[in-house]
């Protein structure tokens, strides 16, 4: 199996709402992106979620809106063994330090995990600290979750309420 790990977070000082991947698939790890499969319906999800069209932004403007509007990303694994993109692949994984991460974040009110592997991992990761926050756990944006899109939308309009409105810079 494969080594694979994950990107250095996208945080700074005004984030409220921390959203948690579980580890980048394929597609990402090779363009070295968040979400990078078009497949991925990330970035579609967000631009509804903060009323902005994401996917017609280069990367690193995309990652500067999410900023913009009190949102960090990262991932709960920082390292792991597996084949492929899937989740269920993950073998022998090291968490990433969440909850030195979410010290160093004091305006954090709310984690949001992408998926259930992303919350099942990173709930043990901060045990007792999740107490601190809202946490939400919502159906994986990836395309190997086959929810429909519509009711993936109906679950990610929730961060509406938890993100900022318009920039902050």
């Amino acid at each position: 199996m494969t080594s694979k790990r994950s990107f250095a977070p996208v945080v700074d000082e005004h984030v409220r709402l921390l959203l948690l991947g579980s580890l980048p698939g394929e597609v990402s790890l090779t363009q070295s992106q968040y979400y990078a499969n078009p497949q991925n319906r990330f970035w579609r999800l967000m631009s509804a979620v903060i009323d902005s069209d994401l996917s017609a932004m280069p990367y690193p403007a995309r990652l500067q809106a999410l900023l913009a509007n009190g949102i960090g990303l990262w991932d709960v694994v920082a390292e792991a063994h597996r084949e492929g993109s899937l989740d269920s692949s993950i073998r022998n994984h090291v968490h990433n330090d969440l909850i030195e991460l979410v010290s160093r974040l004091p305006r954090l009110t709310t984690i949001a995990f992408n998926g259930e592997t992303a919350a099942r991992l990173g709930l043990k990761v901060l045990k007792e600290n999740a107490d601190h926050y809202r946490i939400i756990k919502l159906p994986s944006s990836s395309p190997a979750y086959t929810l429909p899109y519509a009711e993936k939308l109906r679950a990610w309009q929730i961060l509406s309420e938890c993100a900022r409105t318009g920039p902050m810079r």
